[in-house]
């Protein structure tokens, strides 16, 4: 069974765009989002984000919003603990082909982190 996990130099968590995440308000709080907000750059990217390292500059200081733990998962948005890998894998892996790409490296490099078989991948179109 794949268990979730965050796979460093990755970053697609990191592109915060609200444009494109339309439905903010539904799960952070007033101050949560006022303060999800201030973290968005000019380029859509979190300005924690060392883009060149692609690691969090103030990971052990996230903000809770950041961390994918189960009761964080729970209060956010309703998510069980024992269906918190499965969740949280199928987040990540939209979020990683939408900034990445579906056969991205970040893609295999997740995918194999989690313990997902490429057996259950979609084929190739």
């Amino acid at each position: 069974m794949a268990s979730w996990r965050c796979v460093k130099q990755c970053g697609a968590c990191c592109h915060l765009d609200p444009e494109e995440r339309p439905e903010l308000a539904e799960y952070l709080s007033p101050e949560d989002l006022a303060l999800y907000l201030s973290m968005v750059g000019p380029d859509g990217w979190c300005i924690h984000l060392d883009q060149l390292n692609r690691e969090c500059t103030i990971y052990d200081d996230r903000p809770r919003f950041c961390r994918v733990l189960p009761d964080v998962f729970e209060e956010m948005y309703g998510i069980e603990p024992e269906e918190l890998d499965e969740f949280a894998i199928e987040c990540c892996q939209q979020q990683i082909e939408a900034v990445h790409g579906d056969r991205s490296l970040e893609m295999l490099r997740f995918n194999q982190a989690v313990g997902v078989s490429l057996l259950e991948l979609p084929p190739l179109d």
